[in-house]
């Protein structure tokens, strides 16, 4: 089982919609996948059409009180589950905190997992804590967005000493352009200089595109009903270049 956590320390980058998709992709690839939507905000859930809601919430998750297959949902698509969220995981910090060895708790409960999905692909809320550094234990690979704009080589300079400073076997990181305007000057030179400034960039930047937008409307991924619009042929590119490094 490989796990693939979409992650970024900015909120408001493309993580739910990057989860959803490549969730989605390793699914018709084959693979037997899980999405876990950690997010409190709960978006990859309600993309999927299922109802934010764990029973017992995620103290009874992290706790072990309850099997996290006990919480898990079927998609409308085929080999495609999903662990939806619950608003109780806005306190999952203080719930890891009362754990043994914290850090390794969500890699521990995922393991469990392992004999029914071949794939997990985490859907992360925004944030740097102790949630984080769990998901950066648990992950083969992070995968994260950056938005168009100068901040964003910031960003992923503070992403990478947070992986590198977290205990455990760092996880490989591929960072991607999220959002992008070709219309703009700014987003097609660093569209075009990232990648080869930085090995840890895809290739692949996804575009800004009405038709991902409309993933709130039709409540799927783009992947899934517009096979041959660019933003999808952006995703199946980025899943390309992270199914090799994650192994999958």
């Amino acid at each position: 089982m490989r796990i693939v956590a979409s992650y970024s320390i900015k909120g408001g980058v493309g993580k739910t919609t990057a989860a959803a998709n490549v969730a989605w992709l390793a699914a018709e690839s084959g693979h037997r996948v899980l999405l876990w939507d950690l997010d409190p905000q709960g978006g990859a859930t309600y993309l999927f059409r299922i109802r934010p809601k764990v029973k017992g919430g995620g103290e009874a998750l992290v706790s072990g009180k309850r099997d996290l297959r006990d919480a898990v949902k079927a998609s409308d698509f085929d080999n495609l589950d999903l662990l939806p969220s619950d608003f109780s995981y806005r306190n999952l910090d203080l719930l890891l905190d009362a754990q043994k060895k914290p850090t390794r708790r969500l890699g521990r409960l995922l393991d469990s997992m392992a004999d029914e999905y071949d794939v997990v692909v985490l859907d992360c809320a925004p944030s740097v804590s102790l949630v984080s550094e769990g998901i950066v234990r648990a992950a083969d690979l992070i995968l994260a967005p950056l938005v168009p704009a100068p901040l964003s080589v910031r960003t992923l300079d503070q992403l990478r000493s947070f992986i590198a400073e977290a205990k455990g076997p760092a996880p490989d990181l591929l960072a991607f352009l999220s959002m992008v305007d070709r219309r703009r000057r700014l987003h097609r030179d660093l569209s075009e200089q990232l990648p080869k400034e930085h090995q840890d960039v895809a290739g692949t930047a996804i575009p800004m595109a009405s038709v991902v937008e409309q993933m709130g409307v039709r409540r799927a991924p783009v992947v899934a009903w517009a096979r041959t619009a660019p933003a999808s042929v952006a995703y199946r590119s980025l899943w390309d270049e992270a199914r090799l490094l994650a192994k999958v």
